[in-house]
């Protein structure tokens, strides 16, 4: 495997970059664009073996994406309730769209991704406290869209329709060193895509960054105006875990120190 210093992989991307266009190497594959980049750096995966330096990954995208990425997993305290199937599934869940086909007749589910710059159409939003220093998750009834007007109405008779008792919540360290430990320094290299006449997949290495150290504050400020999300993914038979997801394009917005190269 090739052995890179940091100015050796800078010089290397530099290198990719001034190639243009580049054929996918891998096609059929949904991470084309990574998998490219690494044969064109002759590494595996996206683990960067650069000696005697902090640990640092290598990340790609697809240039003016928006969709979603999952940052990191992390269940909601108090943890020993396990509150999203304790409570949020069984007292705010509603009927699963496969209940009675693909599964039992009374699977229920709770699938909501939640932000802080908006309610959800079930009334759900997602609160920084900055003085408790907590992460919540917020129900405010009179926020629930009509269209829900029935699924209310079994909340109401499950649960009340105040606040939810007790709330959800991530402290800030818990925050801090969960993403702190998933988020190490990376190299973000932004690609542009197109198709040829034969239908092949081509990509441009276009923008290239470096993101260091992992930054809480902008953590708390991408949840509270709405491109950190928190995302429940859970039904009867199984919670699939909550994570945290970005905007992909705000990536460098999590870091405390970014440079274009």
């Amino acid at each position: 495997m090739q052995i890179y210093t940091k100015k050796s992989l800078i010089e290397k991307l530099q290198e990719i970059r001034q190639k243009g266009w580049i054929l996918n190497t891998r096609p059929g594959n949904d991470g084309g664009i990574g998998n490219t980049l690494e044969d064109l750096l002759g590494i595996k995966e996206n683990n960067l073996p650069i000696p005697n330096a902090a640990e640092w990954e290598l990340k790609t995208q697809r240039l003016n994406t928006t969709s979603l990425v999952t940052l990191f997993h992390l269940e909601p305290s108090p943890r020993a309730l396990r509150i999203v199937s304790n409570i949020l599934l069984p007292k705010y869940g509603w009927r699963h769209k496969e209940a009675g086909r693909k599964y039992p007749i009374g699977e229920m589910s709770f699938r909501q991704t939640i932000s802080g710059d908006r309610r959800s159409d079930r009334g759900f939003k997602v609160v920084v406290d900055r003085n408790a220093k907590k992460v919540l998750i917020s129900f405010d009834a009179s926020a629930v869209d009509p269209r829900h007007k029935q699924w209310l109405q079994s909340v109401k008779q499950r649960a009340g329709l105040g606040e939810l008792d007790p709330q959800p919540y991530w402290g800030f360290n818990d925050l801090k060193h969960k993403a702190g430990t998933k988020l190490l320094n990376c190299f973000l290299v932004l690609a542009e895509c197109r198709r040829d006449e034969k239908g092949q997949l081509w990509f441009r290495y276009s923008k290239i960054y470096i993101l260091e150290s992992f930054s809480l504050d902008g953590l708390l400020k991408g949840l509270e105006e709405g491109f950190v999300f928190i995302d429940f993914d859970a039904r009867t038979g199984h919670n699939h875990g909550t994570k945290f997801r970005l905007r992909r394009n705000m990536l460098p917005c999590l870091y405390q120190k970014v440079t274009e190269i």
